[in-house]
């Protein structure tokens, strides 16, 4: 099975689970939104800074890897029009249902985005895309298609995984793996996250990823890290996470 529909089952069961980036928005969360009180997440903890968005206003805007009925709803109370794209049936159809409880239009498109993105050149304005290249082996073309549905001027948020927990053992309290974790390459390492139902994730490095959005012409306007909800790093204060916000020039 590919490992991408692996993900995709997994990430199905999270939800059923009741994962926290699973659960969609409330409607009174929607109203609040409408009337200027809102926040989104790109990590785990910290609100994406209201700056980095401007105003939304007839803006178009690609939630990439980003279903679940949390951001897109947001945004489209904002005045935004909203495509999103994910690979998780459970993920697109809590969008669907948000959008037809509040009364909303919303394409949603059932999708890997390590495949070339279904959108011409230069379709949005701004793509929202949280923590999800921890699924991917290879992120530079992400950011390659990224940068090619952005207009001139467009936005690129992005979530990324720094990689340091992959290094450690389940509760964070010794170091059990070697860097880069990539179950692909290491059998041993696939049965053990299939075991552990972990999905199959990766760990990326800076270059990857910070200079991924550099090499596919993107300028880089602000960045901040982030921590997990829980967990022994996040006790000693250890950021697991980046926040980055590029533009399209």
């Amino acid at each position: 099975m590919d490992y991408q529909q692996i993900n995709a089952n997994a990430i199905d069961q999270w939800c059923r689970e009741g994962w926290e980036w699973g659960r969609p928005i409330s409607h009174e969360e929607y109203l609040r939104a409408k009337g200027g009180d809102w926040q989104v997440f790109l990590t785990p903890t910290r609100p994406v800074p209201h700056a980095w968005f401007g105003d939304l206003k007839g803006k178009r805007v690609l939630g990439l890897a980003s279903g679940g009925g949390q951001q897109m709803p947001v945004f489209t109370a904002l005045g935004a029009q909203c495509t999103v794209l994910d690979y998780s049936p459970c993920q697109c159809e809590s969008e669907r249902m948000v959008a037809a409880r509040e009364g909303y239009a919303i394409e949603v498109l059932q999708a890997d985005m390590t495949k070339p993105l279904p959108f011409e050149d230069g379709a949005f304005d701004l793509i929202f895309h949280p923590v999800s290249n921890c699924y991917v082996e290879e992120v530079r073309p992400i950011f390659r298609e990224c940068f090619r549905v952005l207009k001139r001027g467009g936005a690129l948020l992005c979530g990324l995984d720094n990689g340091i927990s992959y290094a450690f053992n389940e509760d964070e309290t010794a170091l059990c793996h070697t860097l880069p974790f990539n179950p692909l390459k290491d059998p041993a390492l696939m049965a053990e996250s299939l075991q552990n139902d972990w999905g199959v994730q990766f760990s990326h490095t800076l270059e990857e990823q910070l200079g991924g959005q550099l090499e596919a012409g993107f300028r880089l306007t602000d960045v901040y890290e982030d921590y997990n909800t829980e967990g022994n790093l996040a006790r000693y204060h250890v950021p697991a996470f980046w926040a980055t916000r590029a533009v399209r020039e």
